[in-house]
């Protein structure tokens, strides 16, 4: 086949998926070695739920502590499979590297469909970008509070925790490099650790603490006074910690072209691993607020990461509480390459199409490693020297987690919109359909998204300070800029969105030369790959 003699592989091909992504316009340039279980277990890291809830537990337990904690958890967990749901519905029928971004531009009208892609694709893009920085940067700042747990009044300076930070993105990126091969193995062994990691810190902390708290409190406490937010408010304020953990799943739709039959595995991956990680949570938090001490104890550690000391203190030793940190930073290691993974992914797709300065350099697969080499530089570069903000913002990981979140939700909200406006045509007939239920379903997601852009741009409390306050709106307006600018340099003349040959309908098929037009469902069934593996005229193009 022509197309396997351009593009040399190490890993296994999908004719049937590789045809797929050719009517959509696209070339196969990476390797399908991923299954269904690795791509659940990279959004399970991305989202690394023990990690993730460790490393925000300051927001709530200043913006309502048990109450916020256990039930925002449950209700965005619930918000979450929601808008997991109507991705995965959309995703059966598009399934390639460009996710949201794409999908945004199928789903419009060929008139509208480059500034839909073009907004989509930069939300995306920075959402990428930020979620992995906020990854790693707590990570370093987690690494860092280790030695707290012998030293007391150690506290990092600016420096220490950028040079820690650059470390922890330093290593992320080298194992996307030179472990590329090995990813499958990562995210699989991923699932298995934080299970793994979950049930002992769950049998430790619950059989070593000496007090525990009553079930009242653990399920029905609710105390904002440390917020300075009205009692109310301040409950959607401490959402964040959920809504940012949970936030990745749509970000394993950029490994679409590296998974056979990506139309049927990623949509169940992107879905199985919010339910599993939203059972995870709570299975997590529970035990932890069991044993949790006292609560302006926790508030006051000096680097805001309370949850080594709350480890120390339940397990009485230095010891003892490292060894249960030690299970969460394995979780941070998961995370970060996961989550750089998946940032250069879509880096590469959005370059793919020109939407980037630069695009000829960071569109290039290295074919020594299978991998968008200079994409996953680029992602590397910029979180790298986003990590600069905190010298200006001692909260400047509020900035991060509250630009990831926004950016991420309102790109996965932007497909979800434009479907619900022209009807739900092009998902009728999806492998994953939502059936009756999708209008309500992605309404809802609607609402939800509209209601986060606002509440993740709040301080964590008040009062704010220049140096306490959250920059996630400066951050977010300033990669507005930089899109709105290159759209009017560039894009405006050149970009026309996704390789798409004529004006479609939602869910028309569409003619690639090479690829025999077939009806979609049939296709999906297997139909194609009959007629290639039977010398069908099209063999010759593919």
């Amino acid at each position: 086949m022509r197309k396997e003699s351009l593009t040399p592989r190490t890993g296994s091909v999908d004719v049937h998926a590789d045809a797929a992504l050719a009517k959509m316009g696209y070339t196969s340039e990476l390797p399908r070695n991923l299954s269904m279980l690795s791509v659940l277990g990279m959004s399970f890291a991305i989202m690394a739920v023990p990690f993730g809830l460790s490393t925000t537990m300051y927001i709530t337990l200043t913006d309502g502590q048990s109450v916020t904690i256990l039930w925002g958890w449950v209700l965005v967990s619930l918000i979450s499979l929601a808008i997991a749901a109507s991705l995965a519905e959309i995703c059966a029928v598009y399934p390639t590297a460009g996710g949201v971004y794409y999908w945004s531009a199928m789903l419009s009208t060929r008139k509208y469909a480059p500034v839909a892609s073009w907004i989509t694709g930069w939300l995306t893009l920075v959402g990428n970008w930020t979620v992995t920085l906020s990854i790693n940067f707590s990570g370093g700042q987690l690494i860092l509070s280790a030695i707290t747990l012998w030293r007391e009044d150690f506290v990092a300076n600016q420096y220490q925790t950028i040079l820690m930070f650059w470390a922890v993105m330093l290593v992320c990126m080298a194992v996307n490099i030179f472990g590329a091969k090995y990813l499958d193995l990562i995210n699989k062994i991923c699932i298995y650790w934080t299970s793994g990691s979950v049930i002992i810190i769950l049998v430790t902390v619950l059989s070593m603490a000496d007090h525990k708290r009553s079930g009242e409190f653990v399920f029905a406490h609710y105390d904002a006074s440390q917020s300075g937010w009205p009692s109310g408010w301040a409950f959607f304020v401490g959402l964040l910690q959920a809504a940012y953990t949970l936030t990745g799943y749509g970000m394993v739709a950029s490994m679409c072209e590296e998974v056979q039959n990506p139309e049927r595995e990623v949509p169940k991956a992107i879905v199985l691993s919010v339910a599993a990680a939203g059972v995870t949570g709570v299975i997590y938090l529970i035990p932890i607020l069991f044993v949790l001490p006292d609560v302006q104890l926790l508030l006051n550690v000096a680097n805001g990461q309370p949850i080594g000391l709350l480890f120390k203190t339940v397990t009485g030793s230095a010891g003892g509480g490292f060894g249960l940190l030690f299970l969460i930073l394995g979780i941070l290691f998961f995370a970060g390459i996961g989550a750089l993974t998946a940032a250069s992914r879509c880096t590469y797709a959005f370059a793919r199409d020109g939407a980037i300065p630069g695009s000829r350099l960071w569109k290039q697969v290295d074919k020594r490693f299978d991998i968008p080499l200079w994409a996953l530089v680029l992602s590397t570069a910029v979180d790298c020297l986003l990590g600069l903000i905190y010298f200006g913002s001692s909260a400047a990981f509020n900035s991060f987690t509250g630009v990831a979140t926004i950016c991420l939700s309102t790109s996965y909200g932007m497909p979800i919109l434009i479907s619900v406006l022209r009807g739900r045509e092009a998902v009728k007939h999806s492998s994953f359909s939502l059936g009756k239920f999708g209008y309500a379903i992605n309404v809802a997601t609607l609402c939800w998204i509209c209601l986060a852009v606002v509440i993740f741009c709040m301080p964590v409390s008040l009062p704010v300070e220049p140096t306490t306050m959250n920059y996630a709106s400066v951050v977010f307006a300033g990669f507005a800029a930089i899109s709105v600018a290159w759209y009017f340099i560039r894009g405006r003349k050149e970009f026309h969105g996704p390789p798409v040959p004529q004006d479609v309908s939602p869910g028309e098929e569409i003619l690639v030369p090479g690829v025999a037009v077939t009806d979609a469902n049939r296709e999906r069934n297997g139909d194609l790959e009959h007629k290639l593996s039977n010398g069908h005229p099209g063999n010759k193009e593919l």
